[in-house]
């Protein structure tokens, strides 16, 4: 294996995946998250895109322009730091290079349907006779085998197939999906754990293993609580919006100027708000007592929050409930959740330098490991499509007229911007 390729690194020394060469056979985003989040921790990602187009993300997002040069906004969200090679995989050359490059790797993740890399001769079972020690991760909506494994599957499908819609919303409003991509994003947080945890299980045994993705298996533990009271007490959870179905007051409360999240979960945090508000009286009243009678009466109990709250502004309150141990805070904008003291002091989001582009945002590590591990790296551009065929192509053997005749017979594509 060459020196080069299992030291180059996107996000510079000693972070903590450096020297793991990932293979990314990714689209879209449950795949393209997982190998981004790796990516961040060191491992080299070389990213094998379609020759038509690559990542169907890179047409994706809010801005046309972007879009049109095959750089989507959803693309760039978690894909800097990675290299991009093209190359058809239907093609005998192509998989001859396909096999070369996972010689040379550690990992490969893919999200296609199941069985696909089977069919093309790439699956598994055939990459580790190349690569015995071989890390193979396969995403898919619904796992790899059972009597729902081949059905298409969008995020939206799963937050359906999971139950998450339905406790979702309220009864006027639900079923409603969540405001984001939660199921591939769970998906991928859980196939990067899993790689993770395969890798030091490598160092360990000297084996590798194949692991299996089920975005619906992700998501369903994620339910927690509301899926323990059915499956321990046999209670059907309600649609109940804003409200924590566990405590009251935990919710949304109106104030002078907007929306405030405020949750008195603790009957010492129950008691502190009255003083604070002035409504002692309700602390004796049967109906707020004790939490179990605050939840059934929590509508009632709102009005009269909401009215006290009037009187001044969200933020002040926050201050106030804080200052005395009562969690709250403002339902922030994106706008402003993005640009709060605390996401800068933790300097979650990065800037890049694109020599095209200029600077872009995007999201690092939400890890930090301290010590003598860094995470302060400077994360490269996002790749144009192919960008680093022509490199990675010459890093495992190919000459420069091999590389000509695998573009001119359509294995690999063109790009701009070529390494």
């Amino acid at each position: 294996m060459s020196y080069e390729m299992r030291k180059e690194s996107s996000v510079g020394r000693q972070a903590i995946l450096e020297g793991v060469v990932v293979i990314d056979v990714t689209n879209v985003l449950a795949g393209p998250f997982t190998t981004y989040l790796l990516t961040l921790m060191g491992a080299r990602t070389i990213k094998v895109e379609n020759v038509k187009g690559g990542d169907l993300a890179r047409s994706l997002g809010a801005s046309p322009d972007l879009s049109k040069k095959l750089m989507g906004a959803s693309f760039i969200a978690q894909n800097s730091g990675k290299e991009s090679i093209t190359l058809n995989l239907k093609a005998e050359r192509g998989k001859e290079i396909f096999r070369r490059l996972v010689s040379f790797s550690d990992v490969v993740v893919e999200n296609f349907r199941p069985h696909v890399m089977e069919r093309l001769g790439l699956g598994y079972e055939a990459l580790v006779k190349i690569k015995p020690d071989l890390i193979y991760c396969a995403i898919s909506g619904f796992g790899q085998d059972g009597p729902e494994a081949l059905k298409p599957a969008y995020d939206q499908i799963i937050q359906g197939k999971s139950g998450l819609m339905g406790v979702t919303g309220t009864a006027e409003t639900g079923p409603l999906r969540c405001g984001i991509p939660i199921a591939d994003t769970v998906g991928g947080l859980n196939a990067a754990l899993a790689i993770a945890a395969a890798l030091y299980k490598r160092h360990v045994s000297g084996k590798g293993c194949f692991i299996d993705i089920s975005l619906l298996d992700s998501l369903l533990p994620m339910m927690g609580w509301v899926a323990s009271n059915y499956l321990l007490a046999n209670v059907e959870p309600k649609k109940m919006g804003n409200e924590n179905f566990t405590a009251a007051p935990s919710g949304t409360f109106e104030t002078r100027d907007g929306t405030l999240n405020i949750s008195a979960n603790k009957q010492e945090q129950w008691l502190e708000l009255c003083r604070i508000l002035d409504l002692k009286e309700l602390t004796s009243d049967q109906r707020f007592a004790e939490r179990d009678e605050r939840i059934k009466n929590r509508d009632t109990l709102r009005e009269i929050l909401n009215e006290k709250l009037s009187a001044r502004p969200a933020g002040e309150w926050e201050k106030i409930f804080n200052q005395h141990g009562i969690p709250s805070g403002e339902i922030l904008s994106l706008e402003d959740a993005l640009s709060q003291p605390q996401v800068e002091h933790r300097k979650l989001l990065k800037r890049i330098e694109d020599r095209e582009l200029g600077t872009i945002k995007v999201f690092g590590l939400p890890i930090k490991f301290l010590y003598d591990l860094d995470t302060t790296f400077t994360l490269s551009s996002p790749p144009r499509l192919g960008e680093h065929t022509k490199k990675i192509l010459g890093e495992i053997g190919y000459s420069p007229a091999e590389i000509l005749k695998l573009r001119q017979g359509g294995v690999i594509g063109c790009s701009t911007g070529q390494r």
